[in-house]
């Protein structure tokens, strides 16, 4: 069991490596804008996932939520600030660094993880909704400019996405025997993640 996770863990370090670039993370359609309704609706439900630093922070999300046990309120409040946080961009509001802070806040997810640092609700739902804010306004980078009715789209299919993954993360972990192997494991992950992406944001890789 425990080389099991040990070898998920190894190949899902080895992903991050090799996935982990800005464009890579934002374009689910080769770089461009995606027009119809069912290219937005698939361009969201891609995004979270192509992204690692973004998969990270929702995995990390459901597992952080399982372990404090608070329920479904904090993932709520994550998926409510990644689809404001879209909406913000949309809006032109800048956020300065926005990549770094990305990176930063996957980062912190991660150690928690790690910890298995264990949260209120309502200190969970101001951390989720603070991360799902940075991670939705960079998600909204490769939308805008769409038009109203795709965009509908997109919002749907990141919010069915990230929703999703989030309580498979946490229900996984309420029956996950191993667990504080497998927490370890993936809060590292999460780190490498969000600092592959903290590190190409300042310029330290390219």
């Amino acid at each position: 069991m425990m080389s099991s996770i040990a070898r998920l863990g190894a190949c899902a370090g080895i992903a991050t490596l090799s996935m982990q670039t800005p464009a890579f993370a934002h374009h689910v359609m080769g770089g461009k804008l995606p027009q119809t309704f069912l290219q937005c609706f698939l361009s969201g439900l891609g995004h979270p996932v192509i992204g690692i630093d973004h998969l990270a922070a929702i995995v990390g999300a459901g597992l952080l939520a399982a372990l404090a046990r608070r329920g479904a309120a904090p993932l709520l409040a994550f998926s409510a600030a990644l689809v404001a946080g879209v909406g913000v961009h949309l809006a032109g509001a800048d956020v300065p660094v926005s990549e770094l802070l990305v990176g930063l806040s996957t980062i912190a997810i991660g150690v928690l993880v790690v910890l298995r640092q264990s949260m209120s609700s309502a200190a969970a739902a101001a951390l989720f909704a603070i991360v799902g804010l940075l991670h939705g306004y960079a998600l909204g980078e490769s939308i805008v400019g769409a038009e109203p009715a795709p965009l509908v789209a997109y919002l749907a299919g990141l919010l069915v996405i990230q929703t999703a993954i989030a309580f498979a993360a946490y229900a996984l972990l309420v029956r996950l025997p191993a667990r504080a192997m497998a927490m370890t494991i993936a809060g590292l992950v999460m780190v490498l993640a969000g600092g592959m992406t903290a590190a190409v944001a300042t310029g330290l890789i390219g």
